[in-house]
């Protein structure tokens, strides 16, 4: 999350052991993995149809 006054906090469960952080260079070592997730996430139009498919699925 990057705020308004310029500040940042990350947090990954496999990264720092789940702690959040606010460390620059510990937040540059996060951004790749946020990027990935974000790349392969619906988007907010499509995500609503996804869930309301899925159930049908299992």
């Amino acid at each position: 999350m990057k705020f308004e006054d310029g500040t940042a906090t990350g947090r990954a469960d496999g990264a720092f052991n789940g702690r959040p952080v606010s460390d620059l260079r510990q937040l540059r070592n996060l951004e790749p993995r946020y990027e990935i997730i974000r790349s392969q996430a619906l988007s907010p139009g499509e995500s609503p149809a996804f869930v309301e498919k899925t159930p049908g699925e299992l």
